[in-house]
C-alpha cells in the first residue's frame, strides 16, 4: 500500500477524523479525539526517501513485528513501548498494513471512555470497531 492508500484506508474506520496538529505535512488520524494514525510524508527512518506511518500496538506484538519485518521500527517521537513506524516502501505486504491499521484503532476504541465506546458500539458492529484487538486481546 502506498500512502495515499492507508490513509484512504484509516479514514474508512468508524467516525475517523482527519486532522493535522502538529505540521500540514502531517496528517493525523483519531477517532472520538484519540490518534490511531500519524503519518509523515517524508519518513525519518529512511532519510526522506519514503513516507511512514505510525501505528498503536500491544507492546509483546509491537516487539514481534519489529523482530520479523525490516521497515516496522520503534514509533518514531512516539511511546516506543506502544507504537511501531511502518516505512512505506513497497515491501509490507497489504493485508499486513490493514491488519495493523485495524489493530491500531481497535486498541485506541478499547480504551475510549465507557460513553464513547458505547455510542460506538450502538452505531457499529463490535467486529468494525474490534476486528483488529483478536487474536492478541479479547474486548468484552
Amino acid at each position: 500500500m502506498n500512502l495515499t492508500q492507508c490513509q484512504a484506508y484509516s479514514q474508512q474506520k468508524p467516525e475517523a477524523e482527519l486532522s493535522y496538529p502538529f505540521d500540514p505535512d502531517v496528517p493525523v488520524y483519531k477517532v472520538c479525539g484519540k490518534m490511531f494514525a500519524l503519518f509523515t510524508l517524508k519518513g525519518n527512518y529512511t532519510q526522506g526517501k519514503h513516507p511512514q506511518m505510525n501505528l498503536k500496538c500491544l507492546p509483546h506484538h509491537a516487539q514481534e513485528l519489529r523482530d520479523v519485518f525490516d521497515t516496522i521500527k520503534p514509533g518514531y517521537h512516539m511511546n516506543k513501548q506502544h507504537w511501531n513506524s511502518l516505512v512505506l516502501d513497497g515491501s509490507l505486504p497489504d493485508t499486513e498494513i490493514q491488519r495493523l491499521i485495524d489493530h491500531s484503532y481497535a486498541l485506541v476504541v478499547s480504551k475510549l471512555p465507557k460513553t464513547a465506546r458505547n455510542r460506538l458500539e450502538t452505531l457499529y458492529s463490535k467486529d468494525k470497531l474490534y476486528a483488529g484487538l483478536s487474536p492478541y486481546q479479547q474486548q468484552d
